[in-house]
């Protein structure tokens, strides 16, 4: 596809907007893949989203054929949430959903946001064969019904040539990192314009008539124009005469008395023969003439500089606008007037100087009502003709017919007859009155109509669910009530011992909310009031604000809402809100943020109850791991545990080094579950190993007692286990494994090897199972590692490829500190956003 064929015209920042880490344009490898699948799908837009630098978004990134706008609240979707694109993003695989009802079945949540007729089709972006992203294409569903292969063979050369792109992209990127890790995106997402039939152009000459010596130079446009030939053109006014009309002469003529009189020339109109179509069919093509004259000093010629312009294209097609009896106008894709006949200001009542570059339903006051904007929305985004009616101030109804494209939307308005069964209003004229409608006068600005104010209630509850610590709820509030209503500042507050104390902010100026911190229940604040009254405030301007609490301290903002966070009965909390511009807030928007206020402050209250068990929790499973390791001549030890980021963060994870009679014992174990439970199991089965191995009973027998008490103790879990009692003066050990993942050892030359021990079932299984035991001698040097499973185990891999993943970090890192080596070996780990299991390692370098 031709490079200028889709120009990318969104808005950008400084340096680094809509560039990655390698330094390159996300644009230039999504553009043209974009607008190909679009087109190969027959669909009229398309969107591409990218996931998000925490990995917890699929962040738009960018979008055509449909405007911004109408996807305001869908810029930033959580990668959990029940929507089509982070469901195909998840799974890796194509989504197909031909029309509203499919898309209703599977997504009721989305389908509650945009309840329009359109299919849509969903592609994962993959590179080095990893998604990091979705392609979108929206389809109008009353075109030919396709199937999913059909869909996905489609989209296939656009996912070809997208990973390709992305590949290149990223592939001059230095470091060792997967070329996936440098595709992320958190930026406003970029608009591309889709490719448009050519229009007639509109041909422009250019000429120099001397007034005083009637000469007239003219380019070669002008003369193409006239019909004129350089080679024949004599270089005169009178030349270009005997190309006009004999009816139009006077209109040329009276240029000059334009020129001389006014010092310019403005669309004076006159005929030209055209002879394009050969002398048979010889006619007529109109042109406009404009000019403003040059003149120098004292005996100066005057010039009259001037433009012909070919009138037979749009101008002409405007003219023929002005006279139909209906009202014509024309939005661009985001929904601004560019466009209305004399008609159309009639019917409305307002001048096109007011309507143009901005939303009829923002200037017209009696459109204000949401269910006009949303009618718009549904022609654009279902990509079919709309139609309905309004009725006017003094009673009289109109309709309106909306004929979308991807470039935007051309609409119909005449008088009609009121709808069956509605009641005529009292002192209406007829239906058909040409006069303009009696307006009142605009009152202040009003809230922008927002798609799905239902979408943001079920989303936010979906959304909550999913979130577990306060931060987690604090963050989701965030990423869904900012989008959401177009806010720009968000500040949460919780109260403790009669305080306000701040729990997130996001927005605001470096130190705003500094003063505020920790004010008592009795300060006259906004914020304190809502949470003690449990009534939500709305402020619509700096002057509301400010009148209703004098002295009070602004920002930039320009409208707020203070919303009480209010849970089961009791008030845990303030949710403040701030707009950058004056801001109407409609009796709906009202509502859904009172709605959404309520639903924050119940999964505040649940995630505080979560964190305070956790801690428990969490405090209960560090007491019952060794806080300092025993100090052995010859040998250097050292522990880690990572506690899992699901559920209750606490397992049954442990290790120990235990001194004994013939050396030291190493031990480490996993109690399966996370669980207080699994951590009590887990403490009773440490006890038991050092009781064991501190009676100088040998390894066979320490496993084969821990494994008849586990089964004795009835508890329904099982153990993993790997002991082995090491001799320091001679290197020499005897290991036992019970189904725990084999220990790796690092060589004095930096060689890593897998040690395969011998091993038995797991603990608990079979209260008389034998456990063999396997010889083993440490050369002064080597560093032995033993983990549990949760070090190694990768959704979507096998075992055996994280234990060679450690086993290379293992033997690539230097073995000169343990504590070091200790943390590349679970930094991994640590860094992972999510853990489904507990981490342990415990290392031990023999000197």
């Amino acid at each position: 596809m031709d490079e200028a064929a889709a120009v990318p015209d969104g808005p950008r920042s400084a340096a680094g907007r809509s560039r990655d880490g390698a330094g390159g344009r996300i644009e230039d490898a999504l553009t043209d893949p974009l607008v190909e699948a679009v087109r190969d799908l027959d669909g009229y837009g398309g969107l591409v989203y990218l996931r998000s630098r925490d990995r917890r978004s699929l962040v738009l990134a960018m979008i055509t054929g449909v405007p911004r706008s109408l996807l305001r609240s869908w810029w930033r979707v959580p990668v959990g949430g029940a929507l089509p694109m982070a469901e195909a993003y998840r799974r890796d695989e194509t989504l197909w959903l031909p029309d509203e009802h499919a898309t209703m079945v599977r997504f009721p949540h989305f389908t509650a946001g945009l309840p329009y007729s359109f299919g849509s089709a969903y592609q994962p972006v993959r590179t080095g064969g990893e998604a990091v992203g979705v392609l979108v294409v929206l389809r109008s569903a009353a075109r030919s019904p396709m199937d999913g292969e059909a869909v996905d063979l489609a989209l296939r050369p656009a996912e070809r040539a997208m990973e390709e792109r992305l590949d290149r992209l990223v592939a001059g990127r230095p470091g060792t990192e997967p070329a996936t890790h440098h595709i992320e995106y958190d930026d406003e997402p970029i608009s591309v314009r889709l490719p448009t039939a050519a229009a007639h152009p509109v041909r422009v000459g250019l000429i120099d008539w001397d007034l005083d010596s009637d000469r007239c130079a003219a380019d070669d446009d002008a003369l193409a124009l006239l019909g004129l030939d350089r080679s024949s053109y004599g270089g005169t006014i009178a030349d270009v005469e005997a190309r006009v009309s004999p009816d139009d002469l006077h209109e040329l003529r009276e240029s000059r008395h334009d020129a001389l009189a006014d010092g310019r020339v403005r669309s004076r109109h006159f005929r030209v023969l055209d002879e394009s179509r050969g002398e048979e069919k010889t006619g007529y093509r109109p042109v406009e003439l404009w000019g403003h004259l040059v003149q120098g000093g004292a005996g100066s010629a005057r010039i009259l500089v001037g433009a012909l312009v070919d009138a037979g294209g749009g101008l002409t097609a405007a003219e023929a606008a002005e006279r139909l009896p209906d009202g014509l106008f024309s939005l661009d894709q985001d929904g601004r007037l560019t466009y209305a006949n004399r008609r159309c200001e009639e019917l409305l009542g307002n001048g096109r100087e007011d309507l143009f570059g901005r939303y009829p339903w923002e200037v017209v006051t009696w459109l204000r009502d949401p269910a006009y904007e949303d009618r718009y929305r549904a022609a654009m985004l279902s990509q079919e003709q709309v139609s309905f009616l309004v009725r006017r101030p003094d009673g009289n109804w109109l309709s309106f017919v909306l004929f979308p494209d991807v470039h935007g939307l051309t609409g119909r308005v005449f008088p009609t007859g009121p709808p069956t069964g509605a009641e005529p209003e009292p002192g209406a004229g007829s239906a058909a009155a040409p006069g303009p409608a009696v307006v009142a006068p605009p009152p202040g600005p009003v809230a922008a109509a927002r798609a799905g104010a239902l979408y943001h209630v079920v989303q936010m509850a979906s959304v909550l669910t999913e979130a577990v610590t306060v931060q987690d709820v604090c963050r989701a509030v965030s990423e869904q009530l900012l989008p959401a209503f177009g806010a720009r500042e968000l500040a949460l507050y919780t109260v403790h011992e009669g305080r306000m104390y701040l729990l997130w902010e996001s927005g605001y100026p470096e130190g705003f909310l500094t003063p505020f911190e920790g004010v008592t229940l009795d300060t006259q604040l906004p914020g304190v009031h809502a949470l003690t009254t449990r009534l939500p405030l709305f402020f619509e301007s700096p002057e509301d604000l400010s009148l209703a609490y004098p002295g009070i301290t602004l920002d930039r903002m320009q409208a707020w809402s203070f919303l009480p966070l209010i849970a089961s009965g009791r008030s845990v909390g303030s949710c403040i809100l701030g707009w950058d511009a004056p801001h109407r807030f409609t009796p709906d928007e009202r509502s859904a943020l009172t709605a959404l206020s309520g639903l924050a402050a119940q999964a505040m209250e649940r995630a505080r109850l979560y964190d305070s068990e956790s801690a428990v929790a969490r405090g209960l499973q560090e007491g019952l791991l060794p806080h300092r390791l025993p100090t052995v001549e010859g040998l250097r030890t050292t522990g880690r545990y990572l506690p899992g980021t699901q559920g209750m963060a606490i397992g049954g994870d442990w290790y120990d080094v235990i001194t004994t009679g013939r050396g030291v014992a190493l031990v480490i174990g996993d109690v399966e579950g996370h669980s207080v439970g699994a951590a009590a199991v887990m403490g009773q089965l440490r006890s038991a190993v050092h009781a064991f191995a501190a009676s100088e009973r040998p390894p066979q027998e320490v496993i084969t007692h821990t494994n008849r008490l586990l089964s004795e103790l009835e508890s329904d879990v099982f153990a993993t286990c790997c002991y082995i009692e090491l001799d320091p003066a001679t290197g020499r050990a005897l290991a036992v494994r019970a189904g725990h993942p084999p220990p790796l050892l690092r060589h004095p030359d930096g060689r890593a090897e897998t040690l395969d021990l011998a091993g038995g079932v797991m603990l608990g299984v079979q209260p008389d199972s034998v456990y063999p035991v396997t010889a083993l001698t440490l050369s002064p040097g080597s560093v032995l590692a033993l983990y549990t499973d949760g070090l190694v185990e990768r959704p979507g891999d096998d075992i055996e490829t994280g234990i060679d993943a450690v086993r290379h970090r293992l033997s690539e890192t230097p073995a000169d500190s343990v504590e070091y080596l200790a943390d590349r070996l679970v930094g991994v780990a640590r860094r992972a956003r999510e853990r489904p299991d507990d981490v342990a390692l415990l290392l031990t370098a023999y000197r």
